[in-house]
């Protein structure tokens, strides 16, 4: 007899009586189809059964095993209530031992085992479920639904939980469920007598899958995964489910989340529940907290089960013990908890798509997937089976001769084979897992002395004082990192320094365990911590607020190359376009911004970038974030007052975003306009005129950029470059804008429009603008007026603005605002459209206004005053001293100006100061004279 099975491999008979035994049923079966049987029959007593009991169903169902499992499926959902019980286990048999055939032969992959399995035990959840709904609603039990409500269980949500949420059902598994009703299907009145009503329907349902009746059972159920299973009913609410999570909720209920899926009942509100439930099981950061988390369950686990001895196959557990399956889900849920919340493609239900998918993103090495994924397999077909002989919910090898005998048979091999194959492989998944999850354990942390530093114990004994070191895991986790950091700090050139300085830095963190555990499975990270920390107090005092940014250097493309601006603007307006609402997008926003700018300024300190490149890209970020949240806010300003009328409107970049170049902490100084084309009002619900509309979408705008949140802020925001300054409108129209740089505009403010540039909003009134601009730049400025403008500005600003000494390269005769004065007025004069300080200075040569010799010496002044300044701000909120610098910011200000100690680079400041001072006054010399005569 031809059958629909492609056989591979056969199993042996244990019980040579049985297999004989196992043919004479099936006289029509020939060949390698007769073996099967007789393998299956003589080892496994069970099958034996269920071979007996279906000799007239096999041999049909054999020849075309998808059309057979079709019918049962089909004739599960046709089961009147009367025949639920019989029909189910009926089917339960029936698709039992076809698995077990398709298993044994080959000729099904584990996945299409389990996943059978899987499925009908979601539909006999489902169609018991129904059932006991449909019953209360005949009996008027559950208010206010009526029939057309028992398709979707009345709200009833049943989550299959572990194994079955992934598909992934064992042979002889329990079905773990979590069964939530839908509240708000019903009034808040009846809520009592509708939970009372889900309540019954629960036991009843899973009465009918798990009561062993003559005919056997269908699954055993288990819910006590739900919250608090000793004191809340089997089924819940899910708004009070939400809230245990929310408040309660633990990190093995994370993990167990992971696999949850709607199998049952009303699907669509099994999904919003789980929806809601993604900030629980997925963090934001990277999570390594888990790791202890974990480690600590499979403590508990070997404890509680005696599965921690040593190992030997006779009565090990297959799933608990020493190297076995549970090692592999542990190791795969945790690094998903930890990864998860920042990339959603590591949200896999199953182990095996799991691995496959940290391996993608370089979170497990692809060997260590491969072999754990085959590791995987390879036990779960042992677990299954031992499973198979007596049809019993056990992990553990047989502790006899006799048993482990019938284990291999089903496996068709002997027991010699089978005992070191399952050896050799709970070995290596033990040795690819046990060094993740045992971190006080790991090598080279924590053993290497503290080289010859007396450091001083008054700073170390107020450590435990912090409030990130006030918990006691806190406090244990830290004392593990504490001789390797300590060893850190005895290799800097001044470890007292750096003492002090990593003392500010763990005083300012609000909390330490998430970071410690970060640290902890990342021993290199803490090289990096040193030396931010021994240079760089702005960027410590930030790290302490927002460690957080650490992440990112864990995402394994922290030190590749600059993406770009298109890139960044893409990937920011795909994770805005991903969180469900207007907070959450800006807090989005702001944590997203944190770590490229985080990534700017570690390229920076380190010397992969110099200072021109880290200014080009802070602005390349700073111009991704304004065109990325513009549509969010538009979006969302829109709703009540619906979409910006006429064209839209355009963020104009100026000052030094403008001249694409500003450093760490730069504000940004804008101007937003606004091309209405006649129309009066907006179209929303609540409707605006067109100029109070743009007033508020601009004021939106700065708030969203603005304003403290959970992440804090994303930039400060200067607008007094609008036309007419403060006393203007902070939205201007196209055509006021327009009109007014015409007619009424300053030199000063023409000046200032030479470093204007779009960028973000309407593309097509941005290409209008910047021609508008360009040929208003075109037209030849009177040298005269711009003249006497820039010594008046001069003049202005030497009255306002003191130098704070030599280290402020900004504020002073000969200093950065100082040359960038001359470079806009070279542009105004020249008539040129270029941006940056290098061309407006090119453009006052093309001019005639300054020599080729002297447009370089500024050129050159500035290019060291930018790289003075720029390293400044990342060093320091505040202007820097030599005195209060360190050791690592006066070898970081060296490095990052190309001078060998701070004293040639304090000369060389002063000497560029009084040449571009001299060069500047020569220039615009006579008019200042002029203006004082």
């Amino acid at each position: 007899m031809t059958t629909g099975l492609a056989i591979s491999r056969l199993p042996r008979a244990f019980d040579l009586d049985l297999a004989r035994e196992a043919r004479s049923l099936f006289p029509e079966f020939t060949g390698e189809m007769s073996d099967l049987v007789a393998g299956a029959g003589g080892s496994s007593p069970y099958l034996m059964s269920l071979m007996a009991l279906e000799t007239g169903w096999l041999p049909e169902a054999l020849t075309d095993p998808d059309a057979a499992v079709a019918a049962e499926l089909a004739a599960v959902r046709a089961l009147p209530p009367d025949q639920l019980k019989p029909g189910l286990r009926r089917a339960k048999q029936r698709l039992a031992l076809l698995t077990a055939l398709a298993d044994l032969s080959g000729a099904w992959p584990l996945e299409r085992v389990t996943g059978l399995l899987t499925d009908f035990a979601g539909l006999a959840a489902d169609v018991a479920a129904k059932a006991e709904i449909a019953a209360l609603v005949r009996r008027g039990k559950l208010p206010g639904q009526s029939e057309d409500d028992v398709e979707c269980a009345a709200g009833m949500v049943i989550l299959a939980m572990g194994k079955m949420g992934a598909h992934e059902l064992n042979y002889s598994s329990d079905i773990d469920l979590i069964v939530l009703f839908d509240e708000t299907r019903y009034d808040p009145d009846d809520f009592y007598d509708a939970r009372q009503g889900m309540v019954k329907a629960t036991r009843n349902f899973c009465s009918t899958l798990s009561d062993k009746t003559a005919d056997g059972y269908v699954f055993r159920t288990d819910l006590r995964l739900r919250p608090d299973p000793a004191v809340t009913p089997v089924c819940m609410a899910m708004e009070a489910a939400e809230r245990y999570y929310e408040s309660l909720g633990r990190t093995w209920e994370r993990a167990a989340y992971i696999k949850a899926r709607p199998c049952a009942g009303d699907l669509d509100a099994g999904a919003r529940f789980l929806k809601a439930l993604r900030p629980f099981v997925w963090r934001r950061h990277l999570d390594f907290a888990a790791i202890q988390d974990a480690h600590d369950m499979r403590l508990r686990i070997r404890e509680n089960k005696g599965t921690g001895g040593p190992l030997t196959i006779p009565g090990h557990d297959m799933k608990l013990g020493r190297g076995g399956i549970r090692e592999i889900e542990f190791f795969t849920q945790t690094r998903q908890l930890i990864a998860g919340g920042r990339d959603p493609d590591l949200r896999m239900r199953g182990t095996v798509p799991g691995l496959e998918a940290l391996a993608a993103k370089e979170w497990v090495p692809h060997d260590v997937a491969d072999r754990l994924a085959d590791h995987y397999r390879a036990h779960r077909e042992v677990e299954h089976r031992i499973q198979m002989v007596h049809d019993t919910q056990t992990h553990r090898l047989p502790q006899t001769k006799d048993g482990l005998e019938r284990v291999a048979c089903l496996m068709g091999t002997d027991v010699g084979q089978m005992t070191a194959d399952i050896t050799r492989r709970l070995n290596e998944v033990h040795e690819l897992t046990e060094g993740f999850f045992a971190p006080g354990s790991r090598s080279g942390q924590a053993q290497q002395p503290v080289e010859t530093v007396e450091f001083d114990e008054n700073v170390l004994s107020r450590w435990p004082t912090y409030p990130a070191l006030r918990s006691q895991r806190g406090r244990r986790i830290f004392e593990r990192l504490k001789p390797e950091l300590l060893r850190r700090l005895a290799k800097t050139a001044k470890p007292d320094e750096a003492l002090l300085a990593l003392d500010g830095f763990l005083a300012g963190l609000p909390a330490g365990v998430q970071l410690f555990s970060l640290f902890e499975a990342n021993p290199q990270l803490i090289e990096l911590l040193i030396d931010i920390v021994g240079t760089s107090n702005m960027l410590a005092s930030y790290l302490s607020r927002n460690s957080g940014v650490f992440d990112a250097v864990i995402g394994g493309s922290f030190f590749d190359r600059w993406p770009g601006l298109e890139v960044l603007k893409t990937e920011l307006s795909e994770k805005l376009a991903a969180e469900p609402d207007y907070e959450l997008r800006l807090d989005m926003a702001r944590r997203w911004t944190k770590e490229w700018h985080f990534r700017i300024g570690v390229h920076h300190l380190r010397g992969l970038i110099g200072a021109d490149r880290a200014g080009v890209q802070y602005a390349e970020l700073a111009e991704a974030v304004i065109a990325a949240v513009l549509p969010v806010v538009i979006d969302q300003f829109s709703a009540k007052h619906g979409m910006p009328p006429g064209r839209g409107a355009t963020v104009l970049g100026m000052g030094s975003l403008g001249a694409g170049r500003i450093n760490a902490q730069s504000d940004l100084d804008l101007i937003l306009i606004y091309d209405p084309q006649d129309v009066e009002n907006s179209d929303g619900p609540r409707p605006l005129a067109t100029r109070t509309y743009y007033a508020r979408l601009t004021q939106a705008l700065i708030t969203a950029l603005t304003a403290p949140m959970s992440q804090g802020k994303l930039y400060e925001v200067d607008m007094r470059l609008r036309p007419s300054g403060n006393q203007g409108p902070v939205a201007t129209s196209w055509a006021s804008f327009t009109a007014y740089q015409q007619s009424e505009a300053w030199v000063w403010e023409h000046l200032a429009l030479t470093r204007a540039r779009p960028v973000a909003g309407n593309p097509e009134l941005a290409v209008d603008i910047e021609t508008f601009r360009k040929e208003l730049l075109s037209g030849r400025s009177e040298q005269d007026q711009v003249l006497r403008q820039i010594a008046d500005m001069r003049a202005r600003l030497a009255a306002a603005k003191v130098p704070s000494g030599l280290w402020d390269a900004k504020t002073g005769p000969g200093r950065m605002l100082d040359i960038e004065l001359v470079a806009q007025a070279g542009a105004l004069l020249a008539g040129s459209a270029a941006h940056d300080v290098a061309s407006g200075l090119d453009a006052a040569v093309a001019a005639g206004w300054l020599e080729v010799a002297d447009a370089h010496s500024l050129r050159h002044a500035y290019d060291l005053f930018w790289s003075v300044q720029t390293a400044a701000r990342l060093l320091s909120s505040t202007l820097i001293l030599p005195e209060s610098m360190g050791e690592g910011g006066a070898v970081f200000l060296c490095r990052s100006t190309g001078f060998g100690t701070i004293e040639q680079l304090a000369a060389a400041l002063e000497e560029n100061y009084a040449v571009s001072a001299d060069l500047i006054d020569a220039a615009v010399g006579e008019w200042e004279d002029a203006k004082d005569g």
